[in-house]
Parts: structure tokens; C-alpha cells; sequence
């Protein structure tokens, strides 16, 4: 007897199995059937649907925090001001490979 490989279902296919045997139309066997899930992974999914249904009014809803993106955009341009002249990228010229160094070393 070979073992069927273990199976992932997705957390929509979970609550829609759930949600039907909560419905209580259909009998365990049939849905089993129709979903080709074991009876007791059905009575499982529908257990936890039941017990963490409060959940979802229990919370109230989260916003994301209002931002100013124009400060935003101000304090990068700041910073990276701040880089360039820490850098050195506006008292410097730019280097190019004509230096000594790199004359030695190529061949």
C-alpha cells in the first residue's frame, strides 16, 4: 500500500471546505468526496473556522499612519547632500585610470 504524498492547501481552499461543512448541507462524507479531503482534515478546518471566527470583528481595522511625503522627499534630498559632500563627490575631481598606479600595474 503506497502512501499518497503529503498535501498543502491553501488557506482560501481551507475556508471554503470549512465554510460548507459549517453550512451543514452536505454530510462529512460528501464533502470529502467532493473535495477529496479526509473527514476528519474537514472537521478540523471547521473547528478552527468556528473558534476564531470572533477574531475577525474582535480587532478594530488598521490604518496605515497618514504620511507627508513632501518632508519625506525633503529630508532625502538633505541626506543625500550630506553624503556627497561627506564623500567628497563635489570637492573632488573625477578620477580617471590614467594615474601612475594603474600604469604600472597593467601590462
Amino acid at each position: 500500500m503506497s502512501r499518497r504524498p503529503r498535501r498543502n492547501y491553501s488557506p482560501a481552499f481551507k475556508a471554503k471546505v470549512a465554510l460548507e461543512a459549517a453550512k451543514g448541507e452536505y454530510t462529512l462524507a460528501e464533502l470529502a468526496k467532493r473535495f477529496d479531503v479526509h473527514p476528519n482534515q474537514i472537521t478540523q478546518w471547521m473547528v478552527q473556522l468556528l473558534v476564531r471566527m470572533c477574531e475577525v470583528f474582535d480587532r478594530p481595522a488598521q490604518t496605515a499612519p497618514s504620511v507627508d511625503l513632501k518632508a519625506l522627499h525633503a529630508e532625502i534630498g538633505e541626506l543625500t547632500l550630506e553624503n556627497d559632500f561627506s564623500y567628497g563627490h563635489f570637492s573632488q575631481p573625477r578620477h580617471t585610470c590614467t594615474s601612475p598606479v594603474r600604469r604600472s600595474l597593467s601590462p
